[in-house]
């Protein structure tokens, strides 16, 4: 698979549109992570940032999902893509949930490991410590993954994932780390990075430059008063421990955006 890069396009940048939804553009070359792009899903909804609109929201080069779970996967917002944009998917995604054959033609499916170029990027998966699983019974047929974009820079979207042996090996030194430091509820379950152990994994993969992301934009209907804390702020905790422990950050709100340099919010 390739398309050709985007002419006039900057050589890299970042765009993040709330939760684990980011556009990562790199060479001319615009993928899509884990598209969330209405206002609710499910019985969370969105209480902080707009309703993602813009170049390129809706007609990427790809779209790279992490796992199955509703907040990442989310069907809604894929049938509001371009139809010819492929999706890349854990392999086992369609077995694991089977609403997806409905994009069938446009699935990508990927083992940890292996990789595709799209546009001029290449597309790493890389394990993650998550469960892949739709719903909570039955097996696991499609594992979380997470992804690093090679073109001008080396980019990690981690996805959803806990610290696990290994993740520096699999992932190696990036100079731009997406890392998930929070969630969408009053509690954080297994498979889930927070602050401290997001700023560990920023220390191990070497971000030349850290993003704190899957924070601070839903939240479950009627529940905006219950630990607030835990929905503004984590990614401040980050970036205090992350800066302590030696490592760039930006903190972003959702919609924002960094320009080529990578060094601060641009203008949108």
């Amino acid at each position: 698979m390739s398309t050709p890069p985007r002419p006039n396009a900057p050589v890299s940048g970042l765009r993040w549109l709330g939760h684990a939804t980011t556009l990562i553009e790199d060479r001319g070359t615009v993928v899509l992570t884990d598209p969330v792009l209405t206002d609710r899903v499910a019985h969370l909804h969105r209480r902080r940032g707009p309703t993602p609109t813009g170049p390129h929201v809706h007609d990427p080069d790809a779209v790279l999902l992490s796992h199955l779970h509703a907040d990442h996967t989310h069907l809604r917002s894929l049938r509001l893509l371009d139809p010819d944009v492929p999706i890349v998917v854990p392999w086992g995604a369609a077995d694991g949930f089977p609403a997806l054959r409905r994009f069938a033609d446009r699935l990508v499916p990927l083992r940890p490991g292996e990789g595709i170029r799209i546009g001029t990027v290449t597309v790493r998966t890389v394990p993650a410590r998550h469960d892949g699983r739709r719903w909570r019974r039955g097996p696991e047929l499609a594992p979380a993954v997470g992804y690093v974009v090679e073109g001008a820079r080396r980019t990690y979207f981690a996805g959803d994932t806990d610290l696990y042996p290994g993740l520096a090996d699999h992932v190696g030194p990036v100079d731009l780390a997406l890392l998930p430091v929070g969630g969408w509820g009053p509690t954080l379950g297994d498979g889930h990075l927070d602050p401290g152990r997001a700023a560990v994994v920023a220390r191990l993969v070497q971000a030349g430059l850290a993003v704190p992301i899957h924070y601070g934009t839903l939240w479950p209907i009627g529940l905006d008063a219950v630990r607030p804390r835990l929905f503004f702020g984590p990614g401040a905790e980050f970036v205090r421990r992350a800066e302590h422990a030696g490592i760039d950050t930006v903190e972003l709100n959702p919609g924002d955006a960094l320009g080529a340099s990578g060094t601060g919010p641009a203008d949108r």
